[in-house]
């Protein structure tokens, strides 16, 4: 596993098309490019092994992960529930979180869920298909701050670190603090767990914390300032990339690298991951809102008028937030026996104020996104291979 990152190959690649990526290629530092690209080989039994390339990888160079650590805490919730052991628990059951700290708030019901009733299962769901916030939040909640970077560091994603719930202003004492929560099969108490505290700070060595010349505060008020990035989530593209190879293909590693997901598990992760939100009935979303592509960024770029294609799956978690798009994704083309790892980063804020609300999604970010995913979907087309991928394990049944 431990094979060198190959540093010329995407930059000869996106320079050969200057068409598509010469704006964005003309000042990379300013648009915080990062891309990890990585090819599958198969053994004739199937088998995958990695061939990965880079392009200005540096997981010192600090860029906001958004969205993407919410993959961790899919997978976490997932684990915690098969090592508790505790009988008749499952991620189906009815998930009660109740309040022990200064701002927690507690949930109940859950009228997205076709009973109304909360669970982890229906969580993960929301999370994956349209990266709903709170439901990440009732995740980190369930693990506990301590679990999800004892997490991290068991499965070797060394340079990350998840510190806080998202878009509720959470940081200090309060993101040290997690809810008590109940589980109940019926009427019946399952699991009881009650509030945590995590004293630890997890530090790392980071650059490009103090970025821009302004930022808009609580209050809306321009701050003339630069923005600070300090003690926030830190997800790098190598790590993020590493936690989606484990996940789509745990055979490449050895039992105890895997993480401890039953075949269910895997079959609600992948489901979800890869559906379309119009897709989806429980919940049910307005397609003015979350259109098909919302939450594809590579080879879409969340085009509202893009045609889907019919053979084309994409397993992945996004991120956008600060004027930062991210994905982390693994890419099938059923019908061409396509199959790729592609993990990505670039912002676009060109008025230097963080927290406005005013990024260059629509012209820089999301054409790069679509662009990168499509000419790495082009190469793999004519890409010889020893043997052709036997992918019928991705086909989901989305109905």
């Amino acid at each position: 596993m431990a094979q060198k990152t190959d540093t010329t190959f995407l930059k000869k690649l996106l320079e050969s098309k200057p068409e598509l990526f010469s704006g964005v290629l003309k000042h990379p530092s300013k648009n915080e490019v990062q891309v990890m690209y990585t090819q599958v080989n198969r053994d004739q039994n199937n088998k995958p092994s990695f061939k990965t390339f880079g392009y200005r990888l540096n997981p010192h160079r600090y860029f906001y992960p958004a969205s993407t650590v919410k993959l961790a805490a899919v997978i976490f919730a997932l684990e915690k529930v098969n090592e508790l052991k505790v009988p008749g628990l499952t991620a189906y059951s009815t998930m009660i979180t109740d309040t022990a700290f200064k701002g927690q708030t507690a949930v109940n019901e859950d009228k997205s869920a076709a009973d109304g009733k909360p669970t982890l299962a229906h969580y993960i769901k929301k999370v994956l298909l349209t990266s709903d916030n709170d439901a990440y939040n009732r995740l980190f909640e369930f693990i506990g701050r301590a679990e999800i970077n004892n997490k991290l560091k068991k499965y070797g994603i060394t340079e990350s670190r998840i510190l806080n719930r998202l878009a509720i202003g959470d940081g200090g004492e309060s993101e040290k603090n997690t809810n008590p929560i109940r589980f109940y099969n019926g009427n019946k108490l399952i699991y009881s767990q009650a509030a945590q505290y995590d004293p630890k700070d997890y530090p790392l060595q980071l650059t490009n914390l103090i970025v821009g010349k302004g930022y808009m505060d609580s209050n809306e008020q321009l701050v003339t300032k630069p923005y600070s990035f300090e003690n926030k989530n830190v997800f790098t593209i190598k790590d993020q990339q590493n936690l989606m190879k484990r996940l789509m293909m745990p055979e490449a590693f050895t039992a105890k690298e895997r993480f401890n997901l039953k075949a269910e598990d895997y079959q609600l992760i992948y489901t979800y991951m890869s559906k379309l939100p119009t897709e989806s009935d429980y919940p049910k979303y307005d397609e003015q809102e979350f259109w098909p592509t919302y939450a594809k960024m590579l080879f879409y770029g969340r085009d509202k008028n893009a045609v889907i294609e019919p053979n084309i799956r994409i397993f992945d978690k996004y991120g956008d937030s600060y004027g930062f798009i991210i994905d982390n994704a693994y890419i099938v083309d059923f019908k061409h026996n396509v199959e790729f790892f592609l993990t990505a980063v670039v912002q676009s804020n060109e008025d230097g104020i963080y927290n406005d609300g005013k990024y260059e999604y629509e012209t820089v970010c999301y054409p790069f996104m679509k662009n990168l995913g499509r000419t790495i979907y082009e190469y793999e087309l004519q890409r010889k291979k020893m043997n052709e991928p036997n992918l019928s394990r991705y086909v989901m049944n989305y109905k």
